[in-house]
């Protein structure tokens, strides 16, 4: 009897897993689908094989969307992005995790209400002040808007990782006569290094993806994102939707590879983030 249960329960598990298999990945194979066909046919029969191979979308997608600039303006964004969060947001975590303070329900609150509070709110004073110091069309400086947005999410994360950590090892580094900074950098980091690269992943994504703020300080040809780029292809009363397509499938292409490489990391560094503090 037991048997026969374990055997259902292994057939309805892997049917479920294969459903949701099939649901995640039919966004990805239509938009490869279609990024062939031309744009009639598109527009016809989106579901249909396509009748004849356009890889000339993919061409036109590149040289009208920039790409060779804009996928370095928003991989350059991004990196600094990753770099200013992730050094800054370790190094509030394990003091926030470490240290005793008596306001860190009031810290608490504040990470918590700076992560909900929707971006608009700050959007005219941020543009009109960069304005006046001569900050637009500043890649670097649209990276410290990002460091601010993104931050709270990556100090709350990491924190519960050096939870995790036990004292005992800060303790016993100290006792062997290194200072609290090589603690820090020399037996922490180390040990929390999978959630700083869960972090790094989510954030590069996040700042990848972003659109209202690259729109807004990111103004000049040169400087543009590629998600910014990409959506300056549709145009007012027509569209190519094959050019359309391939453009983002160029987008995806890179996040889809780097998941794909890095995802044991991530689901450890995940799995590893769920302690409680």
């Amino acid at each position: 009897m037991r048997l026969i249960e374990s055997r259902t329960t292994f057939v309805l598990t892997y049917t479920a897993l294969a459903i949701l298999l099939l649901i995640t990945l039919f966004p990805i194979a239509l938009l490869v689908l279609n990024s062939l066909k031309p744009a009639t046919q598109i527009v016809q029969s989106p579901l249909a094989w396509p009748e004849t191979y356009r890889w000339d979308n993919f061409v036109r997608a590149w040289n009208d969307a920039r790409f060779g600039t804009t996928m370095l303006n928003s991989a350059m964004l991004a990196a600094m992005t990753i770099v200013l969060v992730c050094s800054t947001g370790s190094l509030t975590a394990y003091v926030l995790a470490r240290r005793k303070i008596k306001s860190w329900k009031i810290v608490t609150f504040y990470l918590l209400a700076t992560t909900t509070a929707p971006i608009q709110l700050f959007l005219f004073p941020l543009y009109f002040g960069f304005a006046k110091l001569g900050l637009i069309n500043n890649v670097f400086a649209v990276s410290l808007i990002y460091t601010a947005i993104y931050s709270p999410f990556a100090v709350m994360l990491l924190r519960t990782y050096f939870l995790a950590v036990p004292k005992e090892l800060e303790e016993a580094a100290l006792i062997d006569g290194a200072t609290h900074w090589q603690v820090f950098s020399k037996v922490m980091l180390p040990i929390v290094s999978p959630g700083i690269l869960t972090v790094a992943l989510i954030i590069g994504l996040y700042s990848w993806n972003e659109f209202l703020i690259a729109t807004t300080f990111l103004q000049r040809t040169d400087r543009l994102t590629a998600v910014v780029s990409f959506f300056l292809l549709s145009g007012q009363y027509t569209s190519d939707w094959g050019e359309i397509m391939a453009a983002a499938l160029i987008i995806v292409l890179p996040v889809i590879v780097l998941f794909v490489a890095l995802q044991r990391r991530f689901i450890e560094g995940m799995a590893g983030g769920s302690v409680k503090g």
